[in-house]
């Protein structure tokens, strides 16, 4: 009779052991994300406020340069000389918005390490079957 009570006992506390180290592993999993999420938040802060400054002061500089360009030609020349500009830039904003999709397409995916060990879990998992 003794033998029959400690057999649903281990197993409830087989069962028990499983579930503690499940939710530990959740609360592990979520922890990574969580700092990962974190990282990729100040990390992409950081970029927008560089991409503001480097896009601002461009702008500036581009500006700058052209109308002082444009005003070197002779006055009847100036309508020319700024269409050119006008031409040139319309081909650069369309090379640069080509590219910007290209690096779009190739983004890797975010949170690689923790879906990397989301996958890892998964292969143990379906190991035990």
């Amino acid at each position: 009779m003794a033998a029959s009570n400690s057999t649903p006992t281990s197993l409830l506390s087989l069962a028990k052991k499983i579930g503690a180290t499940a939710l530990m592993a959740a609360q592990n999993r979520g922890e990574l994300l969580l700092v990962e999420l974190r990282e990729e938040e100040t990390r992409l802060i950081e970029l927008l406020i560089w991409v503001a400054a480097v896009g601002f002061l461009g702008v500036m500089f581009v500006l700058t340069l052209t109308a002082a360009i444009i005003f070197l030609f002779p006055e009847h020349w100036r309508v020319y000389a700024a269409m050119g500009f006008s031409a040139f830039y319309l081909l650069g904003a369309v090379l640069a918005l080509l590219n910007l999709k290209a690096i779009l397409k190739s983004a890797k995916a975010p949170f690689p390490d923790s879906l990397d060990e989301i996958r890892k879990d998964r292969a143990w998992l379906e190991s035990l079957k």
